[in-house]
């Protein structure tokens, strides 16, 4: 077991820690400063002023206008808006929908449900990497599509989609398109405008800021129903009393991340580098999924031949290292990602595959303490696993 006292977090794509000026920028407004930013009275105005201050935060780091930024609750709540909201608004102009099968299922269940509501819909294919082939969407569309919806860098094995192009051709087609970049936003660079982008969802947690938060990013124009119903808060089209201390997590968290990207996103990326060939050098019989160049600076995502991944989480979590096979939001599942599988790998493949994300704290030591316990944790599992001997001289994967 490793010698260190404190958890190796790299876990960072399921949920990141707030930084502390995140908490601080927040602490006053869950206690002195907690008036409803609806109401008319002169404390409940200075509610409204930080809220719409946080609106210009979050605008000015996508490239978008201030009143084009929609509060959430999260990414779940923002793609499930985007989509069903932009289905409905233009059902009497078509009903048909084109995304990718890697997409979060987030979007891929509304996707299913408007569906079930009479709505046909187009998985797009990925290659060996996970990349959506800009051609591909061209040929999918139809006198019936109403949507677009390809994600901006997949959560699990961090592939970095070539949006740009995607958006140009759903701008020149002229059907909206939508991007989840909850695993993007405040890590590389995103603009709706560079990018044509229409809808975006964006998610507080991932940058360092708080649960719970997100916001949708919907160009003015755009015709969408709404999701949520009662109250005129967000313009009237998002009910529901703002989360004040949320709202100002978000823009902080936010704003840090846009200013030290750069310089943090370089020395990610070093770390990913270090723990990649660490891996892919000690251990036999693995393979590094994802793109190899065109993916997030810290994601790491190696399938591992013989061993279950669940396996080696358990044994990791001894090692006091935190991980993930997949989306967190599907850990407790028994199946294969269906990302790994849309890539072509085969099931008992994906099923070894190990999730290592980086992020804000991480260190070169970490790096170093868990490609040693990864590489004795696989074979420790390989020695008990009656697969492992039958390619045992055989080249890697």
């Amino acid at each position: 077991m490793t010698s260190n006292t404190r958890p190796i977090y790299m876990d960072h794509a399921a949920t990141t820690p707030m930084r502390d000026e995140v908490v601080e920028a927040m602490h006053p407004y869950l206690h002195d400063q907690f008036a409803n930013p609806s109401s008319i009275y002169r404390i409940a105005c200075e509610s409204r002023k930080v809220v719409e201050s946080a609106r210009e935060t979050v605008a000015h780091a996508l490239g978008a206008q201030a009143d084009e930024i929609y509060f959430t609750s999260g990414g779940t709540e923002s793609d499930n808006w985007a989509l069903k909201g932009i289905a409905f608004a233009n059902q009497k102009k078509g009903n048909h929908i084109i995304t990718s099968a890697i997409e979060h299922h987030a979007v891929l269940h509304s996707v299913e449900y408007l569906k079930k509501q009479g709505f046909s819909v187009t998985y797009l294919p990925v290659d060996a990497t996970g990349l959506v082939d800009p051609q591909a969407v061209l040929n999918a569309i139809t006198d019936k599509t109403t949507l677009i919806s390809v994600m901006t860098a997949n959560n699990e094995i961090g592939t970095i989609e070539p949006i740009s192009k995607i958006g140009l051709i759903a701008r020149d087609n002229g059907i909206p398109f939508h991007t989840d970049a909850v695993q993007a936003v405040g890590h590389i660079p995103v603009s709706v405008k560079k990018d044509s982008i229409d809808l975006l969802s964006l998610s507080a947690h991932k940058f360092n800021g708080p649960k719970g938060m997100g916001a949708l990013y919907i160009r003015k124009g755009t015709a969408i129903d709404n999701l949520l119903h009662g109250g005129s808060q967000e313009k009237k089209h998002r009910a529901g009393t703002e989360n004040l201390a949320g709202i100002v997590g978000l823009a902080t968290a936010l704003d840090i991340a846009v200013r030290s990207k750069e310089s943090e996103s370089q020395q990610i990326l070093k770390l990913r580098d270090r723990l990649i060939t660490g891996l892919l050098s000690e251990v036999p019989y693995s393979r590094l999924n994802g793109h190899p160049t065109m993916r997030l600076p810290g994601n790491v995502n190696i399938s591992f031949e013989f061993v279950e991944g669940e396996s080696i989480l358990l044994l990791l979590d001894g090692e006091k290292i935190c991980a993930s096979t997949g989306s967190a939001c599907t850990s407790g599942s028994l199946e294969p990602s269906h990302v790994l599988l849309a890539t072509g790998l085969a099931h008992e493949i994906a099923h070894g595959s190990l999730r290592l994300t980086l992020g804000y704290g991480n260190t070169e030591e970490d790096v170093d303490t868990a490609i040693e316990a990864v590489t004795r944790v696989v074979k420790k599992l390989r020695a008990i696993s009656p697969l492992y001997p039958v390619k045992e001289n055989n080249n890697h994967v």
